[in-house]
């Protein structure tokens, strides 16, 4: 019997508390792991501590693998700007610092123009509330963040961040996409 062998690509989104971002694309169909992380910065191997201290240039970011046959990175796209505000520089909500920064770590040239299209189509149409500040970088290197920051919601359900910022954000995304969630 022929192995099959699965083609997979890699996104890395950084759209304020990798927490929250991780627990969504976690629920998409043809989404086969979301590691949290760190990318975007100087500091080599930097700790959740040197991130949040602001002064390692890292975001805290998402790196999802997936299938393409089943989940396209323009769905994925779309679910990321939907999850988060793209027009706010440097904050998301109550977490405000360059490491929430919107962010966007492309791993192909195909990405990059995705994101671009993607943007300019959203401005055109005057999706947001005001111009998107979303950056949008090669990929250079992800360090995978401390192991208690992995499936954190799903390890964590009860703590207060994730009853009250989390579970609405899931909540309003599981309304949107019906049609991407895993059964």
């Amino acid at each position: 019997m022929k192995s099959m062998k699965i083609n997979h690509e890699t996104a890395v989104f950084g759209g304020g508390c990798f927490w929250c971002l991780e627990e969504i694309f976690l629920q998409i169909n043809g989404v086969e792991s979301v590691e949290s992380g760190y990318a975007g910065g100087s500091r080599e191997e930097p700790s959740y501590k040197e991130v949040c201290s602001g002064e390692t240039g890292h975001a805290e970011v998402i790196k999802i693998e997936f299938d393409p046959e089943i989940v396209s990175y323009d769905q994925l796209l779309e679910v990321f700007f939907y999850i988060h505000d793209p027009t706010t520089l440097n904050r998301q909500g109550n977490d405000v610092g360059e490491q929430y920064r919107s962010v966007i770590f492309f791993t192909s040239v195909e990405q990059k123009k995705s994101v671009l299209e993607f943007i300019n189509n959203s401005e055109n149409k005057k999706i947001f509330p005001g111009r998107v500040v979303t950056e949008i970088k090669p990929l250079e290197k992800f360090y995978r963040a401390e192991y208690y920051h992995q499936k954190y919601f799903m390890n964590n359900p009860s703590q207060p961040y994730c009853q009250l910022i989390i579970t609405p954000k899931i909540r309003k995304f599981r309304e949107k996409f019906v049609g991407l969630l895993k059964q």
